[in-house]
């Protein structure tokens, strides 16, 4: 599987969140990349957003209106997503003001992460944890214990 993290705003090199993104992309045996572009506004971030979505990927825009699901959920649904074919998947991370409507009905998946109000750069950390954490619940590793 190839996962694409695309996020407005950049991350720091030597920062611990770096570390902790860095981590789990190593942990995994999916292909993960990170594309990120500055932040501008709304309409620019939504341009950059819908250009790096590759062709034929499942998108799942984080967005605090999603539907919020437990790990196993999410797991079983992109489990389902590569058992009809799909190779490759796409998260997209807005900015601070949030996602366009046109980028939100880009969605396959609009996902939200909870009510809370996470900084961006942590949310990639947590991203990357369950990019993780799906792969290993559908392969059958302990990891995640139910």
């Amino acid at each position: 599987m190839k996962v694409t993290i695309a996020a407005i705003g950049k991350c720091k090199k030597n920062s611990p969140e770096k570390a902790l993104i860095d981590e789990y992309i190593k942990r995994s045996s999916w292909n993960v990349v990170i594309k990120e572009a500055d932040n501008s506004n709304q309409e620019e971030e939504a341009k950059f957003l819908q250009s790096v979505i590759p062709s034929g990927a499942k998108v799942i825009v984080l967005d605090e209106r999603g539907e919020n699901m437990k790990s196993t959920e999410l797991a079983a649904k992109v489990e389902k997503w590569q058992i009809n074919g799909c190779s490759e998947l796409c998260f997209l991370i807005g900015g601070a003001d949030g996602h366009l409507q046109s980028t939100r009905d880009r969605a396959d998946l609009l996902l939200s992460f909870g009510k809370l109000t996470l900084p961006h750069i942590l949310m990639r950390a947590v991203l990357s944890e369950q990019i993780y954490r799906i792969q290993t619940i559908i392969a059958g590793h302990p990891y995640h214990r139910v």
